[in-house]
């Protein structure tokens, strides 16, 4: 389906609960949205990969392939960085961090209220928005491309998890300006806060991939301020 100009966003639904994406779907499209829609986790890929959507509604339980294996296949087989919120009827911090590990870029538990959910799209949209119209980010030899998600420091192509790479283009798109860990928390997580650890140690892997083997480090903590990237240290051992 090609989305016309005028719709707030084209969706893609993935929920094999036909009372579930029939109800989404019929809401969604009379507040303006364009809908697809998939039963099953194998043509949930297949669409997501075949098509442009705004943002792709996941279920967690899915027939054929399930919404953790559709999710890390979108972002480190087909390179897709489309918003994904994930649906499911779990509700435990673990199985959040699980979905979020894998790629999602939000959370919601069923049942939830169907305004929360067009909020929350709404949402991810404007952010993606805002960052796919952004150019190629720069900060000393490290570049980031939000459009390949292709990142290099020097004449090495970077590998990084999709957490570590949204971590990084937050950083890199607010540099030099320190960042909060509240702010980070937010935009990664939405409502689905992670424990005290899980972003510190996010924040220490990206580190050992962009920082660790160079001479220069440019993820600088922020002492009770945050975290930012910027060419501003020393070399290492200095």
């Amino acid at each position: 389906m090609s989305q016309n100009k005028d719709t707030p966003g084209l969706i893609l639904i993935v929920e094999d609960n036909r009372n579930i994406s029939e109800m989404v779907g019929e809401y969604l499209e009379n507040r303006g949205f364009e809908v697809d829609y998939a039963v099953d986790g194998l043509d949930g890929y297949r669409l997501a990969t075949e098509n442009n959507y705004d943002v792709i509604v996941l279920d967690l339980m899915l027939p054929r392939m399930g919404g953790i294996e559709v999710c890390k296949h979108l972002r480190n087989e087909a390179r897709k960085s489309t918003p994904i919120l994930m649906l499911t009827a779990r509700d435990t911090l673990d199985d959040k961090l699980t979905g979020l590990g894998s790629g999602a870029d939000d959370y919601l538990s069923k049942p939830f209220a169907i305004q929360e959910l067009e909020a929350r799209l709404r949402a991810l949209i404007r952010r993606e928005r805002r960052q796919v119209g952004s150019e190629v980010l720069k900060v000393a030899d490290l570049i980031l491309d939000p459009v390949s998600l292709r990142v290099t420091r020097g004449n090495t192509e970077l590998q990084l998890s999709p957490i570590g790479l949204k971590l990084l283009t937050i950083l890199m798109r607010e540099s030099p300006r320190v960042v909060s860990r509240q702010e980070i928390e937010r935009e990664i997580w939405g409502n689905g806060l992670p424990d005290s650890d899980t972003l510190r140690s996010h924040l220490y892997n990206l580190r050992k991939v962009i920082d660790k083997p160079y001479e220069r480090p440019l993820l600088h903590t922020v002492q009770s301020a945050g975290y930012r990237i910027a060419d501003i240290g020393q070399p290492v051992g200095a």
